[in-house]
């Protein structure tokens, strides 16, 4: 039983841990600033429950790394009702500002250490992988039809966790082992991965980088090709079959929703080989998109992995 002054004699008293000193102590785990604009996570394609489940999926990870913060989907081809398109979602953004600085005037109350008014009311960060510049232009102009002070930042990669992801799919079809350590064959594993991509030539020079580190990772060469040029994916096939690879695999360097249906099989068919999954909702899709929401903003995550370019 307690007393007004603590617990009764005998119980145990839980007292606050003291913090380790010295280079070891764990740093402070770092929050969302206070008036922070949202991340805006701009979804190409046709909408639908797997591109929202998709979309969901990156944004709760960028939640989870970084508490506090605002992340909200915009879709580019969204219908404004069960799908809000990106335009309206910086709309509300835009509005919520207003609404909570009218608030703040009316109690009398400090304002924030960084104010709304301050930077962009959003950043918006586009689901790619890889740069595709028709459709960029399309979410810059729906960023600027919005008439909000949005942030627009670059695409997802070339970044090092993309190659992690692509191996993690390939291995995950049988394409390739888990681990270049361990000492087991995959019969099926690829001598040569073609690395599909959408966006044309700029597309293609660009998942180039990423295939070097595929490439890197697997012990096997890697040659990028974009599936909206025709014969592309061909090329690569008889590029790689004319060095010495016999069995194939397709890699998609592509998050799912940016690509038609039909297409990635199309090219599969078209190489004569085997492909693996899109990117999908792999957790370093929502880690990257947070990392160019801070790198925007001049906010440093404790974890760097995922900044670091």
């Amino acid at each position: 039983m307690s007393t007004p002054t603590g617990p009764a004699s005998g119980l145990p008293v839980r007292m606050p841990r003291p913090r380790q000193p010295g280079r070891h102590r764990k740093p402070e785990p770092v929050a969302a600033p206070e008036g922070a604009p949202a991340l805006v996570l701009a979804v190409p394609g046709t909408p639908g429950p797997d591109t929202r489940s998709l979309a969901e999926e990156a944004v709760s990870i960028a939640r989870s790394e970084l508490p506090g913060l605002d992340a909200q989907i915009g879709y580019v081809d969204g219908d404004d009702a069960e799908f809000p398109s990106l335009g309206a979602v910086l709309a509300r953004a835009a509005a919520d500002r207003t609404a909570r600085a009218a608030a703040r005037q009316e109690e009398g109350a400090e304002p924030p250490a960084r104010r709304d008014d301050d930077g962009p009311v959003a950043v918006v960060v586009p689901l790619l992988a890889g740069p595709d510049s028709a459709l960029m232009r399309r979410i810059r102009q729906a960023v600027m039809d919005s008439r909000t002070a949005a942030e627009l930042t670059d695409v997802l990669g070339p970044h090092p966790l993309l190659a992690e992801a692509l191996h993690v799919r390939l291995s995950e079809a049988g394409l390739a082992r888990a681990d270049r350590a361990r000492l087991f064959t995959v019969a099926t594993a690829a001598d040569g991965i073609i690395l599909a991509t959408v966006g044309g030539e700029e597309a293609v020079q660009a998942a180039g980088i990423t295939g070097m580190l595929l490439a890197a990772r697997l012990a096997v060469p890697v040659l990028a090709a974009a599936l909206d040029i025709d014969g592309s994916v061909a090329r690569a096939a008889d590029q790689l079959r004319g060095s010495g690879s016999a069995q194939l695999a397709l890699a998609p360097y592509l998050i799912g929703p940016e690509v038609a249906d039909g297409l990635l099989k199309a090219a599969a068919d078209e190489a004569g080989c085997s492909a693996a999954e899109a990117l999908g909702s792999y957790p370093a899709i929502g880690k990257l998109a947070l990392s160019q929401y801070a790198s925007a903003l001049g906010i440093t995550l404790q974890n760097q992995s995922a900044g670091a370019r």
